[in-house]
């Protein structure tokens, strides 16, 4: 079987999108009940397409795109999308380890998708441990609950998230609605604890990397240092 279209990983990485001069790359993974849109979520947001049809994601497939946070610093994500169906669980289990945080997707209009997001929850918590997973809970197919086919309200999503202390929006991939935010706050409370120090890059651990240019733990200069380095000697 297999898991990652390589084609789509060598595109995607000779791309202007993930061009190497990113500060940190963050890992992320989406995980959800199958067809709660997770992929067209995930196509909105890296290719800026949506297909009005999409074939069920088998294991694992792999999207990544440039993000910028609020001090001007250059984030890659690296985004796994998750088949949502029982028997892909024990291959999927294994992209959890390397993830810093994981997108909990629900359909709006299915509300047993929604009924499953605590088991979703608590399955990325113990799979990232030991480190501390930041998650997004994500309600997808807004575009279809306008139209009258709501089954989760949006004060009923909002108090599971307040419960546990994440952030949630509501998205549509179809309009576009939420889909840069979704990922732009994951982003910035990433780097926000990383800047805290309640994440560190580590050895063996492919949750947090710095990018080629970033300073790192062996004092080498950080993309900006590089650039005023440069232009100071040229």
């Amino acid at each position: 079987m297999q898991l990652i279209k390589k084609e789509k990983y060598t595109e995607l990485l000779g791309s202007s999108m993930v061009d190497p001069s990113f500060d940190y790359q963050f890992r992320l993974i989406l995980i959800g009940d199958s067809t709660v849109g997770k992929s067209s979520l995930l196509k909105a947001f890296a290719e800026g397409k949506f297909a009005e049809v999409s074939d069920p994601t088998v294991g694992v497939d792999f999207f990544a795109r440039l993000v910028q946070v609020r001090d001007g610093c250059r984030v890659k994500l690296q985004l796994w999308d998750t088949a949502g169906q029982e028997r892909f669980r024990s291959i999927t289990k294994s992209y959890y380890r390397n993830s810093v945080g994981a997108v909990l997707a629900y359909d709006i209009c299915n509300r047993e998708s929604y009924e499953h997001i605590p088991e979703w929850l608590l399955e990325a918590q113990r799979h990232i441990a030991p480190h501390q997973a930041t998650l997004l809970l994500v309600g997808c197919k807004h575009d279809l609950a306008s139209q009258g086919y709501r089954e989760v309200s949006l004060h009923e999503a909002q108090d599971l998230a307040d419960h546990h202390g994440i952030p949630f929006l509501e998205t549509s991939a179809k309009t576009s609605l939420n889909v840069e935010e979704a990922f732009t706050v994951m982003s910035q409370n990433i780097y926000n604890k990383v800047k805290s120090g309640e994440y560190r890059v580590e050895d063996g651990w492919d949750g947090i990397k710095t990018g080629y240019f970033q300073r790192s733990a062996l004092g080498r200069p950080g993309l900006r240092e590089a650039q005023a380095h440069h232009s100071s000697c040229c």
